[in-house]
């Protein structure tokens, strides 16, 4: 009997499903009607992510408000949530800045993630006051955090030639057990970092890739956007010979079982994981560059700001990148049009110089 193919996405589907209710075994019963209703229309690590932050409003109400102090959340049934003020929200918001989680490590919030966790609260509180569970909703008397906008940080094409080239002769030098692990990884490494380069894949699109997704006669690889939309991604040579050479290697590897579809393997013969891809990334990139912090997502928008430069249509990059509102787009690459308006105002002559 052939055996049954599971997908990444299916997979993680799977685990966030059982972390989710593990979480909600830690929440008042009621909270359970909440991620109920919203399971239709988000993704399961929409809903998770949630859920860890509505923990971290239950939490803070533990600790910080003396109503709560002394009572098990096991206890509390929905009427608690019209005992909360438009006070204690704001109370709430200055203990996201930092605090200790479940396991006693000190946690910070940046301003994305401060915005986050209230637009969940929000919506947690939203549901309960449409449905008339309750009278009041201090969530909305409050204003959302202010996100401050920071330029978008890419590696320049002479960056990204340095880093390919890098990672082909970093291990000229080595040698030994350093050198030998060099050479394992290598192609995988350098597949992996073109692929981010040449296509805009997210990570998480990356990690999640079977070798049955790769397709050569078309250039193409199969990919599950945000949303569990599929989606087919073009690449270019460079990508094509980077992952030939790739799979020339992962044919001599016996994966662990349950594993034997995944497109990239870690060390351990598994498929590799987000943390691994962004740890890889790192460690090559700060040899080329000390003043950017480079992750898988900046290699992302290196692609989008080379497809724009070089196409000027927004809503290319847009459908290419899988964003679903192109203002999405446009905000991130609002910079180079400046730029290029900056351009257009000289290059228009009105008179010609004349000749001294």
């Amino acid at each position: 009997m052939a055996e049954k193919r599971i997908s990444y996405r299916t997979k993680t589907d799977i685990d966030n499903t059982l972390k989710l209710r593990d979480v909600l075994k830690n929440l008042p019963p009621f909270a359970r009607d909440y991620f109920r209703s919203i399971d239709g229309t988000t993704t399961t690590k929409t809903r998770i992510s949630y859920a860890y932050d509505i923990r971290v409003f239950f939490q803070f109400l533990a600790e910080e408000n003396p109503v709560f102090m002394n009572r098990s959340l096991q206890d509390l049934t929905v009427d608690v949530l019209d005992q909360i003020t438009a006070l204690d929200i704001e109370e709430y918001m200055e203990y996201l800045k930092v605090y200790k989680d479940p396991e006693g490590n000190l946690t910070t919030n940046s301003e994305q993630g401060l915005k986050r966790k209230i637009s969940a609260l929000r919506s947690f509180y939203a549901y309960y006051f449409k449905h008339e569970m309750i009278r009041t909703n201090p969530t909305v008397l409050i204003d959302m955090p202010k996100i401050h906008e920071k330029s978008i940080v890419r590696l320049d094409s002479d960056e990204v030639a340095l880093l390919l080239d890098y990672m082909e002769h970093c291990g000229d030098t080595l040698t030994g057990q350093r050198k030998r692990y060099f050479e394992k990884t290598k192609e995988r490494d350098l597949a992996i970092v073109t692929l981010l380069l040449g296509t805009g894949v997210r990570v998480s699109e990356c990690v999640g890739l079977d070798i049955e997704d790769v397709d050569f006669k078309n250039n193409g690889i199969k990919v599950t956007r945000k949303g569990g939309n599929e989606m087919i991604v073009y690449f270019g040579p460079e990508v094509e010979q980077a992952l030939k050479k790739y799979l020339s290697v992962r044919e001599g590897i016996t994966p662990v079982a349950g594993h034997e579809h995944a497109l990239f393997y870690s060390t351990q013969r598994k498929r590799m994981g987000i943390q691994a891809v962004e740890n890889m990334v790192r460690k090559y990139t700060s040899a080329v560059t000390s003043t950017k912090k480079i992750t898988p997502h900046k290699l992302r928008s290196t692609y989008g700001t080379s497809l724009y430069r070089e196409t000027g249509d927004i809503y290319l990059v847009a459908d290419v990148l899988g964003h679903k509102d192109v203002n999405t787009t446009r905000k991130h690459y609002a910079a180079i049009d400046d730029d290029r308006r900056r351009r257009a105002a000289k290059a228009v002559t009105l008179r010609e110089k004349k000749a001294k």
